[in-house]
């Protein structure tokens, strides 16, 4: 199979369709709120590196670049890949099926030609020790059939880029062991966005939820141009501890270009307390359907009304705490009181790595 919808139970398994695509069919089957759409799986990529010499050429490329890891010989395979991928069209097989699949969410959603977001979800994507967050492309409001199989296409070609093989080289991750499959999802009409970890990203603090959200599109977040609003949620009592102001001043309505925010908002949060504490009980769901802490991308969409209007995007495993051996809060040899004055003390381990909670893909 080419394509699955996300309600397909073989949607939900990682190596046929990638970490994104697989944690929206969790979502899916578990009747979570995420918009409509399918997989391209990694089957239809095999058949993309299938035609002529393609893996061959691909496999040598790879083999020349070896162990190196210099920013010189990643750009060299970058380019070298790039210009074999883009030579290289879609197989009329997959092609085919991509239309089909396409005209049948078009048919769900009631929109002709309706607006997608095409999103690269790599086989290798996303488990707890190795998260691609932000590695791979996306590119969002592709109308029609044949830019969805472009923007597949070009998915195909930015799998090897630069930064993509240092992250791997950094990571120790072979690049013969990534495949390449594709989310394509209906846009959603953001009037805000952003992204929420069931854990302190600072701390590591399991009873706490930290959300980070902007106006529009999620993208200003993405790129770093402007501040969003912080709030934290007490897991356990679901109340609102913290909400910080962001500098607000530009925002994305569409996938093209920003646009100044009205100074009307630029003062004002972007998510009311109803909304924070709706979204944060998605991600204690979410959290005990995985069994860990997760990293969870959201929109709120202006289309819908208020009760239906808050969507899931992502959902991948957090990465940064998941994997530090924690203490028990309780030392029995310590005795009652040093327990009393340690755990008052505010020490945490410090993160292996930082983890920027506005960096969302």
């Amino acid at each position: 199979m080419y394509t699955y919808d996300f309600a397909a139970p073989s949607c939900r398994d990682v190596r046929r369709t990638g970490g994104k695509a697989a944690g929206l069919a969790e979502m899916t089957a578990a009747g979570l709120p995420v918009a409509p759409g399918f997989a391209v799986t990694a089957s239809a990529y095999r058949a993309f590196l299938g035609q002529g010499a393609v893996r061959a050429q691909l496999t040598a490329i790879l083999d020349d670049l070896g162990d190196r890891r210099d920013p010189a010989a990643f750009d060299t395979a970058d380019r070298a890949i790039t210009e074999l991928f883009r030579s290289v069209p879609l197989p009329d097989e997959v092609a085919t099926a991509v239309r089909s699949a396409y005209a049948e969410l078009c048919t769900t959603t009631g929109v002709e030609n309706v607006a997608v977001a095409v999103r690269s979800s790599a086989t290798a994507e996303d488990s707890v020790g190795a998260s691609f967050a932000g590695e791979f492309e996306t590119w969002v409001d592709i109308v029609g059939a044949d830019e969805v199989l472009a923007h597949v296409h070009q998915c195909y070609v930015s799998v090897y880029s630069g930064r993509v093989l240092s992250y791997l080289a950094e990571k120790s991750i072979s690049p013969n062991d990534i495949e390449m499959a594709v989310v394509v999802q209906k846009t959603v009409r953001a009037r805000s966005a952003g992204v929420m970890f069931t854990i302190s990203p600072t701390s590591g603090d399991r009873s706490t939820i930290a959300l980070e959200a902007s106006w529009g599109l999620g993208l200003s977040v993405v790129g770093g141009e402007v501040t969003p609003d912080r709030f934290l949620v007490d897991k356990i009592a679901m109340t609102v501890t913290e909400r910080t102001l962001g500098d607000k001043r530009i925002e994305y309505r569409r996938g093209d270009a920003a646009q100044d925010v009205p100074a009307d908002r630029r003062d004002m949060l972007c998510l009311d307390d109803d909304e924070i504490l709706a979204l944060a009980a998605l991600g204690r769901k979410l959290e005990g359907m995985h069994g860990a802490p997760q990293d969870i991308e959201f929109a709120v969409d202006e289309e819908l009304e208020p009760g239906r209007n808050l969507l899931l995007l992502q959902c991948r495993p957090e990465t940064v705490w998941s994997g530090i051996e924690r203490k028990p809060a309780f030392d029995a040899t310590a005795g009652l009181m040093g327990w009393v004055t340690g755990s008052t003390s505010g020490a945490v381990p410090a993160p292996a790595e930082t983890h920027d909670l506005s960096h969302q893909h």
